[in-house]
């Protein structure tokens, strides 16, 4: 086809159906010895966005790029002599359009791998400007809203988003290995519950009753239990009507598990193997480096009470059993927010949070809560007033957070009565009585142990991202002012 004889593209000329019969990867691990200033003999077909075109002479050269390979293994360059060029400097194709081609494999004189263009097609055309590909991106709002344009000239942004995906696809398959069957819960719960956490509210018209969108799957996974599933798991959507930050987003992805007849200390096993095994799969070995700090995800990691890491940060030694005014003052001294009804757990929490936790940069499990903030913990078997629970702390932020369950019946009423007292004086993100599983403890929760990891933050870590938003594909933005 030559330029005399290419019609002008148009909507009505776009194929229904276009079928390449190779990548820009597949050419480059085929013919990657191919000597410069060699034909092939090899005629193939090849799809993707026109990502750069430049004219020299009689002679055009374009970069089509396809994302079969990372970086340059997903481009191919078009050689288009004179005679066969498309209207590279006309309108068409323009900068971001999708073509395909039909060519022979060669390389030029300077040994450049190259389809030459005997044919082309307009798949698609880009009505908005393109980007330049070598530029990118650089407002960091518009990556985000326009997502669709980023991931093709950003190319961080497509290795974050391809690693975020095989996370997720490796970390199924280890737990399938380990016996964990993966199982769906219902988004929309009756009570919202499983979590400390505002809920969205929504409303079913034909069953006339308010619902809300789950805050964690973790009631149901356990009624799984009950149910005789011993190991479950899930990769739930979960909604917290919660402020942004680089740390939150109102919908994220929560990996929920549970094994029967194991308690915290096994989680706490189980949570550094995995992140371990991902850091080595995705990353090359478990001595990573995040914001410009190594971190090392190489088993085993610190085990620390909450007690022991606050005494170690601000040199005074609190605990559930400190006194509420003596932790009232030492809220008064950092300058940290108290209510009149929190007792000494939630102060103690709250110390910990404000002055201990973004200090921890290794990692560390955080061992030992107040029961005051854990109504879904098991009592620790030692230690009065406090739980079997731990939370992971990397990089100085929550990876996870996990517990021995609270498997009595009688005492998780108490737990969840409290907590309505808390909901009742104003506190939106308490929990409420769930009756239904109150019920399932009535026949009989087992020894279990549940964990929660944040597959958000995870792969913020693995993919050394600064901002929850830069691993998820549409985060939650504020609304255009103008979106045209």
């Amino acid at each position: 086809m030559t330029t005399e004889e290419a019609p002008e593209p148009t909507a009505a000329t776009v194929p229904y159906r276009f079928e390449p019969d190779a990548s820009a990867a597949e050419l480059a691990e085929r013919f990657g010895e191919l000597e410069a200033g060699t034909e092939s003999g090899v005629t193939v077909t090849v799809a993707g966005r026109l990502m750069l075109r430049r004219v020299q002479g009689k002679l055009a050269f374009a970069t089509l790029q396809d994302n079969s390979g990372p970086g340059a293994d997903g481009r191919i360059q078009l050689f288009a002599p004179a005679a066969t060029t498309p209207d590279f400097e006309g309108s068409a194709p323009a900068l971001g359009d999708w073509i395909g081609v039909t060519g022979e494999v060669m390389t030029t004189r300077r040994g450049e791998l190259s389809v030459r263009v005997d044919a082309w097609t307009l798949l698609a055309a880009a009505r908005r400007a393109f980007p330049d590909k070598w530029h990118g991106l650089s407002d960091t709002d518009t990556r985000y809203r326009q997502r669709y344009v980023d991931l093709w000239v950003t190319e961080e942004a497509r290795r974050t988003m391809l690693l975020r995906s095989r996370l997720v696809s490796l970390t199924r398959r280890w737990l399938e290995d380990r016996g964990f069957i993966e199982v769906e819960t219902p988004v929309f719960h009756p009570i919202p519950g499983g979590g400390y956490a505002r809920p969205f509210t929504t409303h079913h018209n034909a069953l006339g009753t308010d619902l809300y969108l789950r805050i964690a799957p973790e009631l149901y996974l356990k009624r799984l239990v009950v149910g005789g599933f011993p190991r479950v798991f899930e990769m739930a959507r979960v909604f917290r009507n919660e402020g942004l930050s680089s740390r939150h987003n109102p919908e994220f992805t929560m990996l929920e598990l549970y094994q029967a007849y194991g308690d915290y200390h096994d989680h706490m096993a189980l949570t550094e193997e995995l992140v371990a095994h991902l850091a080595t799969e995705l990353c090359g070995g478990t001595t990573i480096t995040y914001q410009g700090r190594e971190l090392d995800l190489a088993v085993p990691w610190r085990r620390a009470t909450m007690t022991d890491l606050v005494d170690e940060q601000i040199g005074r030694r609190l605990d559930a059993a400190t006194p509420t005014d003596e932790l009232r003052a030492v809220c008064d001294e950092y300058e940290l927010p108290w209510h009149d009804g929190d007792g000494p757990g939630m102060l103690l929490l709250e110390i910990y949070e404000k002055t201990t936790e973004a200090a921890q940069w290794q990692p560390v499990f955080v061992t030992d809560y107040p029961e005051e903030v854990s109504p879904l913990s098991r009592a620790h078997r030692e230690v009065p007033g406090l739980v079997e629970r731990f939370e992971a702390i990397v990089a100085g932020r929550e990876l996870c957070n996990g517990f021995s369950e609270l498997v009595d019946p009688d005492e998780q009423r108490t737990r969840f009565e409290a907590q309505a007292r808390r909901r009742s004086g104003g506190d939106e993100e308490a929990m409420a009585v769930d009756e239904d599983y109150l019920r399932a403890l009535e026949y009989g929760l087992p020894p279990t142990v549940g964990l929660g990891i944040g597959i958000d933050r995870l792969a913020m870590l693995l993919a050394d991202a600064p901002s929850v938003r830069d691993v998820i594909l549409f985060p939650t933005l504020r609304p255009e002012a103008d979106p045209s």
